[in-house]
Parts: structure tokens; sequence; C-alpha cells
């Protein structure tokens, strides 16, 4: 199974994050099937390749909890499946 998930990056005390898509089985800093976005939580800042990911989600992969709520700011559920007015949990 695939996950969209953070993989950290950057010095001590100074972390920014890689969004990957990575298989479930290899850890954190494993090697990763695509990088699909980045995230500085210091500068809040946000950059996202979108196609790439609605391609990984409609194949079946699952965001982790935070990497869920970056998408949801992002309003990238709201293109993923746009007939549907809740959120996804």
């Amino acid at each position: 199974m695939v996950k969209l998930r953070l993989k950290r990056c950057g010095r001590k005390q100074r972390a920014v994050y890689r969004i990957v898509a990575i298989d479930v089985r290899s850890r954190r800093e494993g090697r990763a099937l695509r990088k699909v976005g980045f995230y500085d939580p210091i500068k809040n800042q946000t950059y996202l390749n979108i196609p790439v990911i609605l391609y990984f989600l409609e194949r079946g992969a699952q965001p982790t909890g935070p990497v869920r709520d970056i998408l949801n700011r992002a309003g990238v559920f709201m293109e993923f499946c746009p007939n549907q007015q809740t959120k996804l949990n």
C-alpha cells in the first residue's frame, strides 16, 4: 500500500518536510516513490504538485494525518471528490 507522508529534511532545530508517496513498509527516511510536495512549518510555506497528488489518491494512496490536514487546507479534496460536500476523515 502507498501512503502520502512527511519526510524530514533540514538541519537541527530547523526542520522542513517533503511530502512523498512512499510504500508503507519503508521507514521515514526510506526511498520514496515520488516527491509530491514540500512543507516548511516555520515559514508556513507549502508547495504541492496537485496533479501528482490526485494521481496517487485516485489509485488508493492514503494520506497520513498531518498530510491530510495540509491537503485539506489547500483544498485538494474538493478537487478529488467535487460532488461531496463533507470533509474526508
